[in-house]
């Protein structure tokens, strides 16, 4: 069975500043897009040692060009760059092939203490609420594989994320690779994160039946900007509405009609 492995980068063990994200920023870049690229083929090759066929990875973080493929196992095939398609982080994940789906390098939701770069899919939000609940982009995602019908066994990044997936999804394998306090980031050495997280795909792969997503039969949306303007532009997608000058709002039973409102309203 093939396993889908999406990787983020703000969650990547040590991170603790934007400069370290981006590609422009190559001296404070380079070392953790090293640890990025370590950290998921460590996932993989745990997922392989316990019983994974072969794996998708989807290089989900901003231009989504970071991994280095040539350090990854070779029953990897990597997905680069973007689609434009409403999956987004999960392109190519579905039904037929994934036997179920890992994380790394995720990052706590918009505006949450554990992470100095917590957001949901853009830096423009205050906050973004899902059925009450403050979502994060593993929140996010993980409803995507809950809609296709693939578990999801196995995350790694941020503590305060890795305690709210466990909420969700009592049988998935964390791996809490920083903590963050205040502006500051909290970690692991890079050394023992990269062996955790082996070690924990590699048992995660083994219950991923145990860890089904529970959807909900119903999806409400907040999304609250930082800026009103952007607000009052976005509350023009079909069936949102302006909660308050800030706040759009938007319901649906279906969650690829919620994915579209995200597609559009959180680009």
């Amino acid at each position: 069975m093939q396993f889908y492995l999406s990787a983020d980068i703000e969650g990547t063990c040590g991170i603790a500043d934007w400069k370290e994200t981006e590609r422009g920023s190559a001296s404070d870049y380079e070392p953790f897009r090293k640890q990025m690229t370590a950290e998921v083929a460590a996932a993989c090759q745990g997922a392989l040692t316990g019983g994974a066929e072969g794996l998708l990875v989807k290089d989900a973080h901003d231009s989504a060009r970071n991994l280095d493929a040539a350090a990854l196992p070779r029953q990897v095939r990597i997905f680069r760059g973007w689609t434009g398609d409403p999956l987004c982080m999960m392109a190519g994940l579905n039904r037929e092939t994934f036997g179920g789906v890992l994380f790394t390098g995720y990052h706590a939701w918009s505006s949450c203490g554990g992470n100095p770069l917590s957001h949901t899919m853009t830096t423009d939000c205050a906050q973004v609420l899902l059925n009450g609940t403050p979502a994060s982009e593993f929140l996010i995602n993980a409803y995507i594989a809950g809609y296709f019908g693939v578990p999801v066994c196995f995350l790694s990044g941020d503590k305060d994320l890795c305690d709210s997936a466990r909420q969700l999804i009592p049988a998935i394998v964390t791996v809490p690779v920083n903590e963050g306090v205040g502006g500051g980031v909290l970690s692991m050495h890079p050394s023992a994160a990269v062996e955790a997280i082996r070690k924990g795909a590699e048992e995660a792969v083994g219950r991923a039946a145990d860890c089904t997503v529970p959807m909900p039969k119903h999806f409400e949306t907040a999304v609250t900007f930082h800026d009103h303007k952007l607000a009052y532009r976005r509350s023009f997608y079909p069936g949102a509405c302006l909660k308050d000058s800030r706040t759009v709002s938007f319901a649906a039973k279906d969650w690829y009609e919620m994915l579209r409102f995200y597609h559009f309203v959180l680009a």
